[in-house]
C-alpha cells in the first residue's frame, strides 16, 4: 500500500467576518451592500454648478464623497468607476453671467458722479426694498410706498438692536431677509456718501465706479429686468462657468479630494438630453408646452412598473421645494400637474439656447444627470450620491425620467446622502450668502484638518463645524498622532544606527505579545467600523486606542534593554496606512506614519530619508559634548575639557558636516554662516585648505628654524669672555700691546696709547661682546639643567 497524507480538513472560522453595509437613502436603512457585476462599481455622483466661489458646504459633500470613495477602493478594494458632472448652464448660471455682465457694462458707461446716475440707483433701491426686503418686515415695520428712503434710519436702528425674537420672526417669514437687509443697507449708506460727494463736488469718475460697487446686488437687478434680454452672446455664460469650474477644482486638489474618473458637463451633451428627452415622451411620460417639454410625474407614478418620489414620497406636495428645483427662470404655465418639472426650457430672450424640434430650448435642471449618467453607466449603477438637499425633488425626478427612458423598475441601487453643514450651529447656504470659501477656510486650517473634522463625524448626518471641534478633538488627534509618529520614527532610526545585536535572550515577551493581540483586535474593529456603514467615528476610536496602548507599553520598556521596535514599528505603520487611505497622508507612503503637511507649491519629498543623516551627525556631536562636560564637571579639568569642546567643534565642521554638503564660516560675531554646497566640491575645498594650511605651517615652521639658527650663533658668538675678545689668538699678534685688568686694550702693537677714538670703539665693542657673554651663560645654565 502505498504511503499517504494524513487526512486535511477544512478549517473552521472562530470569527465572523464583517459584511459592508451601506446607509441606503431609498430604504432609510442599513443595507448589505452588493455590487451588480463582481467587485467593479458604477458610482456617480452630483457634481456643483459652477457660478460662484465653492464654500464650506462644497467641502463637507466632496470631502465626504471623496473619503468613501477611498474606502471602497483603496480598503476594501472595489474597481470603481467614479462619474462626475459639472453642471455648466443653468438658471443661477444664466442669471449670474448676465446681471454680472450687465453690470460691468453700466460701470464702465458711467464717467462721472452724476445726478443720473444716483436717480438710476435710488430709484433701484426703492424698488429692492418693495420687492425684496418688506417681504421679511413685520407688517407694522414695513415702510409705506414712497417713504422708504425717510423710513430706513430707523429700520436701521431696529435692526441692529432688535431682539432676537423680531429678527427670527423676520426670517420666519422670508429666510433671505438678513441677506437682502444688508444689501439694501450697504446701497443706502453708498447713496448718502455720494450726495455728499455730489454737495462737496468730489463727482469724478472713482466716486461713480464705487457708488455702482457698493449698490452691485441691487442695481444687477434692476440692470436685469431692463435689459437682460439683450444679452445674447453665447461667451458670457460659458466664461463664467468655466472660471468657476477651476475655481471648484483648484479647491478641491487643495483638500486632496481625487479627480473623478469621468467627468461630463451638460453643454456637452446636449444632442443626447434631446434624444433622452424625445424617447420620455415617445414612452408616453412627457409632454410639451409652447417650446418646452414637461415630465408627466401621474402617468410614470400610475404606472404599475413605476413609483414616483422614493427618497421622499411626503414631499410630493411640497411646492417650495419643487419651484426651487425648476428654477428662478422658469415658466410653470400649462403643466397638467404643479409636480410636473421640465424635461427641456424654451428658451427667453437673453438666455442661451439650442436647436431641438419644440424649438430653441435648454435643458431642464435634472435630466441633465439622467443623461449623462445613463450615457456612461448605461440603465443601472450601484450608487448615486449627493448632498441630502438635494434628495428632493432632484434626485427623484433623476430617477424617474431615467426609469422613464429605460423602462426600468430601478436605476440606482444604493443612494447615498451626505448630511448637511451647519456652521456654529446655523446652516449655511449660498442663496443665503452666510457662507464660508475654501479658500478663506484654508488660510486658517490645513487640507488634514479639514478632513479629520469630516471623519470625526458620520458622513449622512448633520456636521456642526466649530471652532471647538477644530481646537479640541482635531488638534488633539492630530498632535496625538504625530508625537506617536515622530518617537516611533525616532526609535526605528535609532535601532537601525546601532545594527543587529547579540543579545542572551529576545525581547518579545508577555508585553509584546499583548501589544500584538491588541493590534490585531484594533485591526478587526477598524474592519467591523467601516463594514459599518462607512463608520469613520468610530475607526478613528480605533486608532486612538492602539496608539494609546502602543504609547503605554514605549513609555514602560527601557530602550536599551527591553523594547521590542519591530512591535511598535509594525502598529505604526498600519495606522499611518489607514490614515492614508482616508487621504490624511502626504509624501512617500513608504514613511511610518502620514507624513509632513507641505506648503502650497513645494514638491512632496521624504524629509527623514533627506534630515536625518545631519540629524544624526548633530546627536552624535551633542552626545560626546555632554560626555566631556559631564566628566568635567566630576574633576578639575575644565580648561582641558574647553580645549576638547572646541576640538569637537570643529571636528563637526571640518570633517562629519563636509561629507553631507554643509559648510559652516565662522564669522567675527561668533556666529557662524550656514551654507549648502555640493559634497565633492566641500571635500576638495577642505583638501585644498589643508595643503594650504600645511605649507603655512612649514613656511612658519622654515622661519622659526631661521630664528633658532640665528639666536644660536648669536649664542655662540657669546661664548666668548670679553676680556679674552682682544688678545691673541681672538686678536692677530702686534694689534695691541698692553691691556686693563677687564681685557680692554691701552696701547697699540707699538707701545703707543691709543686715541680716544680707539678707546671708545673698543669699549663699546667690549660691552657688547659682555652683554652677549652673560646671555650665552644664562643659556648654557638652562641647557644644563634641562
Amino acid at each position: 500500500m502505498a504511503v499517504q497524507q494524513a487526512e486535511w480538513r477544512l478549517p473552521t472560522s472562530k470569527a465572523e467576518e464583517p459584511v459592508l453595509k451601506v446607509y441606503n437613502s431609498l430604504t432609510r436603512t442599513k443595507a448589505e451592500f452588493v455590487a451588480a457585476t463582481g467587485r467593479q462599481v458604477k458610482w456617480y455622483n452630483c457634481g456643483p454648478t459652477v457660478y460662484d466661489a465653492s464654500h464650506m458646504g462644497h467641502a463637507r459633500n466632496y470631502v465626504t464623497q471623496d473619503v468613501l470613495r477611498r474606502i471602497m477602493e483603496d480598503y476594501f478594494g472595489y474597481d470603481v468607476h467614479f462619474v462626475m458632472n459639472i453642471t455648466d448652464i443653468d438658471d443661477k448660471i444664466i442669471l449670474r453671467a448676465r446681471q454680472t455682465h450687465l453690470v460691468e457694462q453700466f460701470k464702465s458707461s458711467q464717467t462721472a458722479l452724476t445726478p443720473e446716475l444716483v436717480s438710476i440707483v435710488m430709484d433701484s433701491w426703492t424698488t429692492y426694498v418693495r420687492s425684496k426686503v418688506s417681504k421679511g418686515f413685520l407688517d407694522q415695520d414695513r415702510p409705506a410706498h414712497g417713504a422708504e428712503w425717510d423710513s430706513w434710519p430707523g429700520l436701521q436702528e431696529q435692526f441692529v438692536q432688535a431682539d432676537k425674537a423680531w429678527k427670527q420672526e423676520c426670517l420666519r417669514r422670508d429666510e433671505k431677509f438678513e441677506m437682502h437687509f444688508s444689501a439694501a443697507n450697504k446701497a443706502y449708506i453708498a447713496l448718502q456718501n455720494a450726495l455728499k460727494s455730489q454737495q462737496q463736488g468730489k463727482i469724478a469718475k472713482e466716486e461713480a465706479h464705487t457708488l455702482v460697487e457698493e449698490s452691485r446686488d441691487i442695481i444687477a437687478l434692476s440692470l436685469d429686468a431692463k435689459d437682460g434680454h439683450t444679452v445674447t452672446d453665447h461667451n458670457i455664460f460659458r466664461t463664467l462657468a468655466s472660471y468657476w469650474e477651476q475655481q471648484f477644482f483648484n479647491d478641491m486638489r487643495r483638500l486632496r479630494v481625487r479627480d473623478p474618473d469621468t467627468l461630463t458637463r451638460v453643454t456637452e451633451y446636449v444632442p443626447e438630453i434631446v434624444s433622452f428627452v424625445e424617447r420620455i415622451i415617445k414612452n408616453g411620460y412627457g409632454y410639451d408646452v409652447d417650446g418646452s417639454v414637461y415630465f408627466d410625474t401621474r402617468a410614470f407614478d400610475q404606472a404599475e412598473t413605476h413609483d414616483y418620489a422614493k427618497l421622499e414620497p411626503w414631499s410630493k406636495g411640497n411646492n417650495e421645494l419643487l419651484a426651487e428645483g425648476e428654477g428662478a427662470l422658469s415658466v410653470t404655465t400649462g403643466r397638467r400637474s404643479p409636480a410636473d418639472f421640465a424635461l427641456w426650457k424654451a428658451s427667453k430672450p437673453g438666455e442661451p439656447s439650442w436647436p431641438s424640434p419644440w424649438g430653441p430650448g435648454r435643458p431642464g435642471w435634472h435630466i441633465e444627470c439622467s443623461v449623462m449618467a445613463s450615457a456612461v453607466l448605461g440603465d443601472n449603477m450601484d450608487i448615486h450620491s449627493g448632498g441630502v438637499d438635494l434628495a428632493f425633488p432632484h434626485h427623484d425626478n433623476e430617477m424617474a425620467q431615467s426609469e422613464a427612458y429605460h423602462e426600468c423598475p430601478r436605476w440606482v441601487n444604493y443612494f447615498l446622502h451626505t448630511g448637511h453643514l451647519h456652521i456654529e450651529g446655523l446652516k449655511m447656504s449660498k442663496s443665503l450668502k452666510n457662507f464660508i470659501t475654501i479658500d478663506e477656510i484654508l488660510q486658517k486650517y490645513s487640507a488634514r484638518q479639514m478632513r479629520l473634522a469630516f471623519l470625526t463625524q458620520l458622513w449622512n448626518a448633520k456636521v456642526d463645524f466649530s471652532e471647538s471641534l477644530m481646537t479640541g478633538e482635531v488638534k488633539n488627534l492630530e498632535v496625538t498622532l504625530n508625537n506617536f509618529f515622530r518617537k516611533v520614527k525616532a526609535l526605528v532610526h535609532q535601532a537601525q544606527g546601532e545594527g543587529p545585536k547579540l543579545e542572551v535572550t529576545h525581547r518579545y515577551g508577555d508585553a509584546e505579545k499583548e501589544l500584538t493581540e491588541r493590534f490585531h483586535q484594533a485591526r478587526s474593529a477598524f474592519r467591523a467600523a467601516l463594514c459599518d456603514s462607512f463608520n469613520t467615528p468610530a475607526a478613528l476610536d480605533v486608532v486612538r486606542d492602539i496608539v494609546s496602548r502602543a504609547n503605554v507599553y514605549i513609555n514602560s520598556r527601557n530602550v536599551n534593554t527591553n523594547l521590542d521596535v519591530t512591535v511598535v514599528e509594525r502598529v505604526a505603520r498600519w495606522v499611518g496606512d489607514m490614515l492614508r487611505m482616508f487621504g490624511l497622508g502626504e509624501g512617500e507612503s513608504s514613511e511610518i506614519g502620514w507624513g509632513q503637511e507641505v506648503a502650497e507649491g513645494e514638491g512632496l519629498v521624504n524629509r527623514e530619508e533627506i534630515i536625518m543623516p545631519y540629524l544624526s551627525s548633530l546627536s552624535s556631536f551633542r552626545d560626546r559634548v555632554r560626555k566631556v562636560a559631564i566628566e568635567a564637571a566630576k574633576g578639575e579639568k575644565s580648561a582641558e575639557a574647553l580645549k576638547e569642546i572646541l576640538g569637537l567643534c570643529d571636528n563637526l565642521r571640518d570633517v562629519e558636516l563636509v561629507s553631507l554638503g554643509v559648510a559652516l564660516d565662522d564669522q567675527e560675531d561668533g556666529k557662524a554662516l550656514v551654507k549648502l554646497v555640493s559634497p565633492a566640491e566641500l571635500l576638495k575645498a577642505r583638501d585644498e585648505k589643508r595643503a594650504q594650511e600645511q605649507a603655512k605651517l612649514a613656511r612658519k615652521a622654515a622661519v622659526v628654524e631661521a630664528e633658532r639658527q640665528k639666536k644660536l650663533a648669536k649664542l655662540e658668538k657669546g661664548r666668548l669672555a670679553p676680556q679674552d675678545m682682544f688678545k691673541p689668538p681672538n686678536t692677530p699678534d702686534g694689534t695691541y700691546g698692553s691691556w686693563n685688568e677687564d681685557g680692554v686694550p691701552l696701547t697699540d702693537g707699538e707701545g703707543k696709547e691709543l686715541s680716544k677714538n680707539a678707546v671708545k670703539k673698543v669699549l663699546k665693542e667690549w660691552q657688547n661682546q659682555k652683554k652677549a657673554h652673560e646671555e650665552f651663560l644664562v643659556w648654557q645654565k638652562e641647557q644644563d639643567q634641562s
